[in-house]
């Protein structure tokens, strides 16, 4: 199971865009020795913030999670839209920092001396609503700062870019906040996602503005790290279809290039990550290709791959899986914070055990907690599992299920003479950050078959109507199944649309609508293929 639905390294030096066809949103990265390592949002879904590693920036696998579950205790519900936002990692005196806001809740930090190991449990160090995209920062006379955005869904105001002292250790913030740019009063509306760096002795704030899909790229720099700071936009989308550009990381390779990853929104799919070369005229940066008689870049489509210094495996993040690990594979996260007695695996047998999980009355899809989900791999792609449903006891559900705005699946739950299967469609509508979702359940058939099959396909169907870009595709999602014997039998299909933030998510769930009595259903593989 090593072939990938999208590999951006095309085996002759060069490479294409996007790196990463997946939602790895709010990307940030970092170079250690001749390591990348890579962080990006996860919103409600957990293990969060996962954390992935490159030796050359094109081809990148997940490593690690820096958190377990989400820290606070609301989240053992779904809570679309909240929890983990678009965070940063940095390298200090041979510690590794992972800093995130959860906007609701305050700024938090995580530390590890190894970063594919146990991290630490996560401090807040500025508890509260309202900061948002956190970056740490050490200057060289060893002072330590944290530069943030805002969310004006919690604060009231957006557009501002502030900076405080941070304790050297990463562990807590003082003295007064300062307001270093308000990107109201600079043409910058909606600026966000600072990273701060030192170069030449400016120092440099990279930070987005503009909006997701409509925006561009800024950088700030001053001399003095409070300001004033000056600013130029650096990255616009020109003449491509990568609109947005959206927020990212400067990163250099041990042969002296700069490079910038960065993000799109492609709407349903999510926020696909980009790789874009890096020049330096008169102490400004340029990203992207240089476009004649401007002082900035736009991205680029393909492009020679990075010098590191090396050459190295072709791969991508994992999508299949055979569950032949003694551990869930870190393609999977779960709808809210887990529980230990929601799956086991069995690695001899090759299957994972999906434990009826009571519903607690939950009668919409989008609300269990236990949806065990992955992101998009591909732009398009066909997903086949198998289960077999023979441990389920009466009352118990289990299936194939699609997450986004728009969601569907299809249950087959267990009866006392067999199985009813079902197709699910329904939608999810956000007052105030709270989710209300209502769905519809349609019978397919009866039958007292125990293994089925499922598949999972997205096939594009044009370009989707929107007033922000003209170049976002427009994605159709179609769920069938299959019992022995027989040909696939198309249940539902419906528009992709995605999540809150995030992109449409695939997976599966075992549920159960009885309190005290439970089976489980047995997941054989999953399968992805173009």
């Amino acid at each position: 199971m090593n072939k990938h639905t999208w590999v951006a390294d095309l085996g002759d030096g060069t490479y294409k865009n996007p790196i990463l066809y997946a939602d790895y949103s709010d990307p940030d990265a970092i170079r250690v020795g001749d390591d990348y390592f890579m962080i990006a949002s996860s919103f409600s879904n957990a293990p969060g913030l996962p954390l992935l590693h490159s030796k050359d920036l094109v081809n990148w696998k997940v490593v690690n999670y820096i958190i377990e579950e989400i820290p606070d205790q609301r989240y053992e519900k779904p809570t679309h839209g909240c929890g983990v936002w678009a965070p940063a990692i940095r390298y200090h005196e041979g510690v590794f920092y992972a800093c995130f806001p959860m906007p609701d809740e305050g700024i938090y930090m995580s530390t590890t001396k190894d970063p594919f190991g146990t991290w630490s449990k996560p401090i807040n160090i500025r508890p509260g609503a309202g900061w948002i995209d956190p970056c740490p920062f050490w200057d060289d006379d060893g002072n330590a700062y944290l530069v943030a955005g805002v969310a004006r869904s919690r604060i009231g105001y957006k557009s501002v870019l502030h900076l405080v002292r941070m304790k050297p250790d990463g562990t807590g913030i003082f003295g007064e906040e300062v307001r270093i740019f308000d990107g109201n009063l600079n043409d910058q509306e909606t600026i966000e996602g600072p990273k701060m760096y030192k170069r030449n002795g400016y120092y440099y704030i990279f930070a987005p503005a503009g909006g997701v899909k409509t925006g561009w790229q800024t950088v700030l720099r001053s001399k003095k790290i409070w300001g004033p700071y000056e600013y130029k936009v650096v990255m616009r989308q020109g003449n491509t279809p990568i609109n947005g550009p959206h927020q990212g990381a400067w990163v250099d390779t041990v042969t002296g290039e700069d490079w910038f990853l960065h993000f799109q929104d492609v709407y349903a799919a999510g926020r696909i990550t980009h790789l874009q070369p890096m020049t330096w005229v008169n102490d400004w940066p340029v990203i992207g290709a240089y476009v004649e008689g401007t002082d900035y870049g736009v991205p680029v489509t393909t492009y020679q791959k990075p010098k590191v210094g090396g050459i190295y495996e072709i791969t991508a993040p994992e999508e299949s899986d055979d569950f032949s690990k003694e551990t869930l594979g870190l393609q999977w996260q779960w709808n809210a914070n887990p529980k230990k007695d929601w799956y086991e695996l069995n690695p001899k047998k090759q299957e994972l055990h999906l434990r009826a999980v009571y519903d607690q009355g939950v009668n919409v899809i989008s609300e269990l907690p236990n949806l065990l989900l992955q992101k998009w791999p591909a732009p398009e792609f066909t997903c086949e599992m198998k289960m077999d449903l023979s441990h389920m006891e009466v009352g118990d559900s289990a299936g194939i299920v699609s997450m986004g705005i728009t969601f569907g699946g299809i249950l087959c739950t267990r009866k006392e003479n067999g199985f009813v299967i079902e197709q699910i469609l329904g939608t999810q509508e956000f007052v105030k950050e709270k989710a209300f979702a209502t769905q519809n359940r349609v019978i397919c058939e009866e039958t007292n078959q125990s293994e089925i099959c499922f598949r999972y396909e997205v096939r594009r169907m044009g370009i989707r109507e929107s007033a922000e870009t003209t170049d976002a595709p427009q994605e159709k999602i179609y769920l069938s199944y299959r019992l022995d014997g027989e040909q696939f039998k198309p249940a539902v299909d419906f528009k992709a649309q995605a999540g809150r933030w995030v992109g449409v998510k695939l997976g599966m769930v075992c549920t159960t609508s009885c309190e005290t009595t439970a089976g489980y259903a047995v997941a054989e593989y999953v399968r992805f293929m173009v």
